[in-house]
């Protein structure tokens, strides 16, 4: 018996069309109406993720939003802020000034807007391919734009994470130069190939959850937990049954439970069928 489900967002919930198939949101939807809890946790702020929570009726169940790789936990139904844990302002100003020395793109939101040094500086090559980094990141958020040259100036309302944007070699290249001022006073971590995030020191994904979970009375050898990247490493530890998906790092393909197909091929429902009570 499953009590709770815990599900990334980017490359596992959600295909390659950032959309949630038909068939797997029958199966999430099925295994709620047995009281099964529904877990969206992301690296994204929950302005971007409540489209999906509402998707699949969180707010009827009484699932739960973790956001920003942890540092928030946000109850579906309620509206309620159940765990937070944000930024130093200081940690905050001075990797924000650290960074101007490097050729990257930082990212901070409130909740409302998402700040960048400049909106016309979010081109960038992925995988072959020229994308503004920038109105990606604003329209996935929900967030309206806000250009401040200088970021650190701005800074007086709580900041979850600082997302970081750039070439994907160049980040492989300067990664350690980025988090080196900073080790042992903020969390940083690849969360993609073009992608570098910083969030307060022991944030993560799992940690968030420990805390709401005790409250809840849910036995982590009772959750199941699908992930693709990185950041996904401490659910897929924590839960009882970890799940890659097939399109997963290798690194956490190495650690998981189980593999199961891509995120293009019902990977999660093609697991969780397994659990839904005819």
């Amino acid at each position: 018996m499953i009590q709770a489900i815990l599900l990334d967002l980017d490359g596992t919930l959600l295909n390659d069309e950032k959309i949630i198939t038909e068939q797997t949101k029958r199966t999430l939807l099925a295994l709620q109406e047995q009281g099964v809890k529904v877990v969206l946790a992301s690296g994204r702020p929950k302005r971007g993720m409540i489209r999906y929570a509402q998707e699949l009726k969180l707010n009827e169940f009484g699932g739960l939003i973790v956001s920003s790789n942890g540092a928030c936990v946000t109850d579906a139904s309620t509206g309620d802020t159940l765990f937070e844990q944000a930024m130093q302002i200081e940690d905050v100003r001075s990797i924000l000034k650290h960074l101007e020395h490097y050729e990257v793109i930082p990212m901070i939101n409130d909740d409302t807007y998402m700040y960048v040094r400049d909106v016309f500086e979010g081109q960038l090559e992925v995988n072959g391919k020229l994308i503004n980094i920038i109105e990606y990141e604003s329209r996935g958020g929900q967030f309206q734009l806000r250009e401040e040259p200088n970021l650190i100036e701005i800074i007086d309302f709580p900041v979850h994470k600082i997302l970081v944007a750039g070439e994907p070699s160049y980040l492989r290249e300067n990664a350690t130069a980025l988090a080196g001022p900073f080790t042992g006073r903020v969390t940083s971590m690849f969360t993609a190939a073009m992608y570098y995030e910083f969030t307060d020191f022991g944030i993560d994904k799992a940690k968030a959850l420990r805390h709401v979970f005790e409250e809840l009375c849910i036995d982590r050898d009772h959750v199941i937990a699908f992930g693709d990247g990185h950041n996904d490493r401490s659910i897929i530890e924590y839960a009882g049954i970890g799940i890659a998906m097939g399109n997963a790092v290798d690194a956490l393909i190495d650690i998981a439970s189980e593999v199961t197909t891509s995120n293009n091929d019902d990977g999660i429902s093609k697991i969780l069928e397994r659990y839904i009570t005819h």
